[in-house]
């Protein structure tokens, strides 16, 4: 008996794959900065610090603004930390043309006269613009000394204060864009010097000498203070 052929059943057509898709290679690390969040080096605060003080002599920002901003910027971690605080300022979108490299100082005149500076049951203020000697003494008993020299003019790039303080106070201001540096000590008294290192290496150098005793002999940066102008002012000075 012959069998009657069952007809096949239709095949039913299969789903296709997609096909895999290409494996990339996986990302680096990303060096980009769109969000500004690299960190901030010792250069970028002071480009920042330097744009302010402009603004502060054009009369941009008054002095408790400059402060404000100042402490800002030394807080800062990050590059875009940093440019908000100055981005209302046009010194920020401009390049600054770059200083001369060296300062014109006048002649080396070891035996020069020193500056004297004595105060006795008085006081004494030497501040403004003015020629810094070569040396200075500064003796105080039972009185005060305030040497300040934020807008003196540097005829030479070495200078020294010898402090003497005795039941007395001796205090030296300097701007903050010079090397400040100090040896001495305090008998039953203090002496203080914070030392200080100029960015531009042919910035001057004040060295504080001395002692106190049961007094106080002070030096340290002022906040806010520059030189600008180191070579212009001393060229005026000396008539170059």
């Amino acid at each position: 008996m012959d069998l009657e052929k069952q007809p096949e059943p239709e095949k039913q057509p299969q789903p296709q794959r997609s096909a895999a898709p290409a494996e990339t290679a996986p990302a680096g690390p990303a060096f980009a900065d769109p969000q500004g969040s690299l960190r901030a080096s010792d250069a970028d605060r002071d480009r920042i610090a330097d744009i302010l003080r402009d603004a502060l002599a054009e009369g941009r920002l008054d002095a408790e603004e400059h402060s404000d901003r100042i402490d800002a910027v030394y807080r800062a971690k990050t590059v875009g930390e940093l440019e908000p605080i100055v981005r209302d300022l046009p010194a920020a979108r401009t390049s600054r043309p770059e200083p001369e490299p060296a300062y014109s100082y006048g002649p080396d005149d070891q035996e020069g006269t020193p500056d004297n500076l004595v105060a006795i049951f008085s006081s004494t203020t030497r501040k403004g613009r003015w020629r810094v000697s070569r040396r200075t003494n500064a003796f105080a008993l039972f009185g005060n000394i305030e040497i300040d020299l934020t807008e003196a003019i540097f005829a030479q790039r070495l200078t020294t204060i010898n402090a003497t303080s005795i039941f007395g106070n001796v205090e030296v201001r300097v701007p903050e864009n010079i090397s400040l540096r100090g040896n001495g000590s305090g008998i039953f008294g203090n002496f203080e010097v914070v030392t200080l290192e100029g960015v531009d290496p042919q910035a001057p150098v004040v060295v504080i000498n001395g002692y106190s005793v049961f007094g106080n002999v002070e030096a340290r940066p002022k906040r806010g203070k520059w030189i600008t102008d180191l070579q212009g002012r001393m060229r005026k000075h000396l008539g170059h």
